[in-house]
């Protein structure tokens, strides 16, 4: 008993993050908190509640990361010595078997996997049939590249579902086996993940496998698309065994493995599919309006409006089927057909508008814009939800109209520093300023006299002591003129004029 308890305290010991949560998780404990934490947790309830329960679990999470057979045996078997292995079929029982020979090594039938990994669908992928469960990479030694194969052959049925299958494009068919890798982890459902260093060796000639996106910005690594591989082309279409394998970089993550038969759609499948089952009505849009635009007695700002483009995001040009995913907050759409064609391109599922997650699963067509987009002219780019659901068109000439007015500042009244009433102080040098001025230049036209309507007379300011002497000089005195002359010129500052020529308040 206590040689037991000991033993099993060091395999959790062992064991990774995702391990102690999977035990702490089938035990009813929380699994939440740094790796610490976690063994710790573990150990006390090794320690405390002790079971045949406990055990079974401690010792599959074990095995399933320390296998017992080493993996170079089987792979070193004589080509001579036949390989017991059965056909594989869609059923569960029949296409666990494909798994007994991954990493060329021969495991026992009645072993149950420990983690059950999970792939997320992929909506331009339909599986048909399971060839090979998700299994994890087992590396067989110390070295960084690791090679680990599986083995698996088609059934007649399945060989002809390929041969029959028409063409998307030149040697693309619609029915593929395909290659996907994930990491290990049985927490939730797995995206398609790759390993570093990976290469795809299928019958001795190696596949195709995606490469990576460039990147635009300054010091951003590029970036790889996980698709599956598709590994069709280099199978045999007979009974003759396939051998499939997958050079990876051992860097302390663990990945598996798992082999479909899968139906491949396009975009314009997708969109048939979105048209058929996914496509809001109007009057149920028009209630989503109401409830955006319903007043709220608690808020401060009240909306009596929501402005909406029909101008699509993603191409910049006007919407021919608008479309967004139901779990996102705005009403702005985008065109269904363009983010179907980017994403089977580039698969990112992401809303164009506020960058949050879009599966195809939640995307939906607004009936109220695509109606919208029937009734208004080509010219028409924007308009404008009301409270009651409505909507109004806004033409470029009213947008022009607005942003003009938000641009404009406001208009104030010109204060004519001359007039004394006009701001409640008296200028101050204003006499001598005009004195004796009133026909020079420095009135403008003559509109500024004393006769002209307000009484006012508009003061040049850029004019110096020195320029309103000489234009004076008609009307003034010849001694001056000359003593003017003969005296130095005044000192200035950095500005070019006088101080204390004209004060305006």
């Amino acid at each position: 008993m206590a040689a037991e308890l000991v033993e099993t305290m060091n395999m959790v010991k062992s064991f990774r993050v995702s391990d102690l949560q999977t035990l702490l998780a089938s035990m009813g404990r929380s699994k939440s908190g740094l790796k610490q934490d976690l063994v710790g947790r573990a150990l006390r309830l090794v320690q405390t509640e002790y079971s045949p329960e406990l055990l079974k679990n401690v010792r599959q999470l074990y095995e399933s990361r320390f296998p017992r057979t080493s993996g170079w045996l089987a792979a070193r078997r004589p080509e001579g010595v036949p390989v017991a292995y059965s056909s594989l079929s869609s059923s569960p029982t029949a296409t666990s078997q494909g798994a007994d020979y991954l990493n060329g090594v021969s495991k026992q039938i009645t072993t149950t996997p420990a983690a059950e990994v999970k792939l997320v669908p992929l909506p331009f992928y339909q599986t048909l049939e399971t060839l090979l469960q998700p299994t994890e990479l087992i590396a067989q030694n110390n070295e960084k590249l690791q090679d680990s194969q599986c083995i698996f052959e088609l059934t007649p049925n399945q060989a002809d579902q390929i041969r029959n299958a028409t063409e998307l494009r030149p040697g693309i068919r619609s029915i593929q086996v395909v290659l996907r890798i994930c990491y290990t982890d049985s927490i939730g459902v797995q995206e398609d993940q790759y390993p570093p260093n990976i290469a795809v060796k299928v019958n001795q000639s190696y596949c195709h496998v995606p490469g990576y996106y460039p990147s635009n910005k300054p010091g951003v690594e590029p970036r790889r698309p996980c698709r599956p591989v598709n590994i069709t082309p280099w199978l045999h279409l007979s009974s003759i065994t396939n051998r499939v394998t997958v050079t990876w970089g051992n860097f302390g993550k663990r990945y598996s493995v798992a082999v479909y038969l899968v139906r491949v759609f396009t975009a314009a499948d997708l969109f048939s599919q979105l048209k058929l089952c996914s496509v809001e009505s109007a009057e149920r849009c028009r209630e989503r309006i109401q409830d955006k635009l319903r007043y709220d007695p608690e808020s401060e700002i009240a909306t009596t409006g929501l402005r909406v483009s029909l101008i699509c995001p993603l191409v910049k040009m006007r919407l021919g089927v608008p479309s967004r995913v139901l779990t996102c907050a705005h009403l702005q759409c985008f065109d269904a057909v363009f983010f179907l064609q980017m994403n089977e391109k580039k698969p990112t599922w992401t809303c164009p508008v506020c960058d949050k997650p879009a599966p195809f699963e939640l995307l939906t067509i607004d009936g109220l814009l695509a109606e919208i987009l029937k009734e208004t002219s080509e010219d028409i780019e924007e308009i404008e939800y009301l409270t009651d659901g409505s909507w109004l068109p806004i033409s470029d000439e009213e947008k022009r109209d607005r942003e003009r007015e938000r641009s404009n500042t406001p208009d104030y009244p010109v204060v004519d520093i001359c007039i004394p009433e006009a701001n409640g102080h008296s200028p101050a040098h204003s006499s001598t300023s005009l004195t004796g001025k009133s026909g020079s230049g420095s009135v403008a036209g003559g509109s500024g006299g004393p006769g002209a309507p307000g009484g006012g007379a508009v003061v040049d300011l850029t004019l110096d002591s020195s320029s309103e002497e000489e234009g004076g000089g008609a009307g003034g005195d010849s001694e001056d003129t000359e003593d003017s002359a003969d005296s130095p010129a005044p000192k200035r500052g950095r500005y070019n004029y006088d101080k204390d020529l004209v004060t305006a308040y």
